[in-house]
């Protein structure tokens, strides 16, 4: 255990844009971009998400731990530099790590991460250890694609399938023939299971019936995630008794500006709408919902934004010491972007992920010849 006088002194940020693997997202024929929110002057849906950068920080206290934490793509510095403004000088002991003094934002769960990793290391213990301790020590994960054309999608998930994986993600719109590519995985990966993420684009109930009918004969859907706009509860519940396939929610906290908050999935659950739920989320959050989830009997995965290595081992912490997350999270940064800016990545081993073990806190060391390859700017705050 470290010295206990947990004081935040500075904070160091390398701002990073890491690309895709090339042919990784989607087709080369199916380009769509897939963040979901608007950038600057552009429309949502409108940028593909590694054009984004994203934030890296380390936080020294003055008993000389080093917290490291990562945002979501697409911070705002304002923000950041008055949240800084406002944490230096303070003891990680002092904040309330339930309700960190911060405010409703996208760049919440990067602080969050920070502290949390710091606050771990200082006591010499694993993250998990701060949300109860770990009741698994690998947690579930899926393969992952973005929209594929139908002569390519067999020969594509069959790479995964060989190398172990057993569900794989798609997102998906009312343009794709989704059970023309069922029948084309089952041809090519027989037992590889599908999940479905129209991200609310199948629009309505008179869309999306038809289409599930089509994947019931194939039989291979797992998941159906978010098919109609989140506000349609009472048509998530007619699907529900529709469809032998299960519907989910998406709660996902970082899209502060579309209203989601954790009080979704108790709504979700009341009005009989969800078999299950996707929580993207920090550390407090996750595992409040995590309680619903398990208290009301359903499973849930652990979302993400396609992230690097940091925000990722901090998903593992959170999904091994839940008892609801059971579905195969969404953990495969390092299979899409180019790197994780880990020096030794996450320990995968299809359909697993391990608990990162290198230490106290997150247990990952940065690749600093990676931060330093993909950087494109940052600052120092103290």
């Amino acid at each position: 255990m470290q010295s206990a006088d947990g004081t935040i002194v500075s904070f160091q940020f390398d701002e990073v844009v890491v690309p895709a693997h090339p042919g990784v997202i989607n087709s080369d024929s199916l380009a769509k971009p897939l963040h979901m929110l608007p950038v600057g002057g552009k429309a949502s849906w409108s940028v593909q998400f590694d054009e984004l950068p994203k934030l890296i920080v380390r936080m020294t206290l003055k008993n000389g731990v080093v917290g490291i934490g990562e945002f979501y793509r697409d911070h705002e510095w304002p923000r950041i530099e008055a949240i800084c403004a406002n944490l230096l000088g303070q003891s990680v002991f002092d904040l309330p790590l339930q309700d960190l003094p911060l405010p409703l934002c996208r760049e919440y769960d990067g602080f969050e991460c920070v502290i949390w990793d710091a606050y771990a290391k200082t006591l010499g213990v694993p993250m998990h250890r701060l949300l109860g301790g770990a009741i698994r020590d690998h947690v579930n994960v899926s393969a992952w694609s973005s929209h594929r054309t139908q002569d390519e999608v067999g020969p594509w998930v069959k790479r995964y399938f060989e190398q172990g994986y057993k569900v794989i993600k798609f997102k998906c719109d009312l343009e794709d023939d989704v059970a023309g590519w069922c029948a084309r995985i089952k041809e090519y990966a027989p037992g590889m299971k599908v999940i479905f993420d129209p991200n609310q684009r199948w629009e309505n109930s008179g869309n999306a019936r038809p289409i599930i009918r089509e994947l019931e004969k194939v039989g291979n859907v797992l998941l159906l995630e978010d098919p109609l706009p989140r506000w349609m509860l009472q048509d998530f519940a007619e699907l529900r008794r529709f469809s032998s396939i299960p519907i989910v929610l998406h709660v996902s906290l970082p899209y502060v500006y579309q209203g989601q908050r954790p009080h979704d999935a108790i709504n979700a659950i009341a009005h009989g709408a969800v078999d299950g739920f996707n929580f993207n989320c920090g550390l407090a959050k996750f595992q409040t919902l995590d309680h619903i989830a398990a208290t009301a009997g359903v499973y849930c995965w652990h979302g993400s934004e396609v992230d690097l290595g940091i925000l990722e081992a901090m998903y593992v912490h959170q999904a091994a010491a839940a008892k609801s997350c059971v579905w195969p999270s969404d953990i495969f940064g390092r299979m899409i972007r180019s790197h994780d800016l880990l020096a030794k990545p996450l320990t995968f081993e299809p359909p697993h992920v391990r608990i990162p073990d290198e230490g106290p806190g997150l247990g990952i060391t940065l690749d600093e010849a990676a931060i330093a390859r993909f950087r494109v700017g940052g600052r120092t705050i103290s």
